[in-house]
């Protein structure tokens, strides 16, 4: 991981070849919700700063819907929380600000997939549909795919009611193992669990371990926190264009 500075903001990267993978940070009060005029600036001078043709989101609903995109498809007003494609220069991306974001990456077939991951989306297991689109429309392999999760309310900070829990505990994944500390979640261990259940390697995972809500060593929006603030991250990925 490394930190890319542009423009006084920050975004925490990885290069992987010709693909890279972003999250952003909250410095410089740098924010991406999409219903304020802040937030469509911000999205929109991701081009100029990643040097992208196109930025493509949608309206995150908590739920497990994951779309493809093929290139000059509009789907930014689509109901989802999941996007995968293969175009190039195309960051497909989702907005956090104490939910799990997720970034696969097939390494091989250069599919890209960009996941919103609540204790609901974990719940209903959206790993396993973002997988199976990549496997089923991209002809994807597990064995290829690398998964990259980001700053998000972690078990340290992350309080449930207890009957939430016992909704995890009842999943068949869950049973028997240990992702919950009293009545804080583990939400990352859920994710872990589940990419490992698609056959995701466990080197293949990649943790920020950044949390949104105590985190001392970078400036990130926390929901809960802020009581309820309008702050979002975006976290993306993007192929480049190959060149010859």
């Amino acid at each position: 991981m490394r930190s890319y500075n542009i423009e006084n903001n920050e975004f925490l990267t990885y290069d992987l070849d010709d693909i890279t993978i972003g999250f952003s940070t909250a410095k410089n009060n740098l924010n991406f919700n999409k219903t304020f005029n802040e937030g469509k600036s911000s999205l929109n001078n991701l081009k100029k700063w990643f040097k992208v043709n196109e930025v493509v989101y949608l309206n995150q609903v908590h739920g497990t819907k994951v779309f493809s995109y093929e290139e000059n498809m509009d789907i930014v007003n689509y109901d989802g929380d999941g996007i995968v494609t293969k175009e190039k220069q195309v960051a497909i991306g989702v907005f956090t600000a104490d939910c799990v974001p997720i970034i696969l990456v097939d390494t091989k077939n250069k599919v890209i997939a960009a996941l919103h991951s609540g204790w609901k989306g974990t719940l209903n297991n959206i790993v396993s549909k973002g997988i199976k689109v990549m496997k089923e429309n991209y002809g994807c392999n597990h064995s290829y795919i690398k998964a990259f999760i980001g700053p998000h309310n972690k078990s340290c900070c992350y309080e449930v009611s207890q009957e939430l829990i016992d909704n995890f505990k009842d999943c068949d994944l869950f049973k028997n193992q240990q992702i919950n500390y009293g009545r804080n979640l583990d939400l990352q261990k859920c994710v872990e669990i589940q990419l490992m259940n698609e056959g995701i390697k466990n080197n293949n995972i990649v943790c920020l371990n950044l949390c949104t809500y105590c985190s001392k060593d970078k400036k990130l929006y926390s929901y809960r926190k802020e009581e309820e603030s309008h702050g979002r991250l975006f976290s993306f990925v993007f192929i480049h264009e190959f060149k010859e």
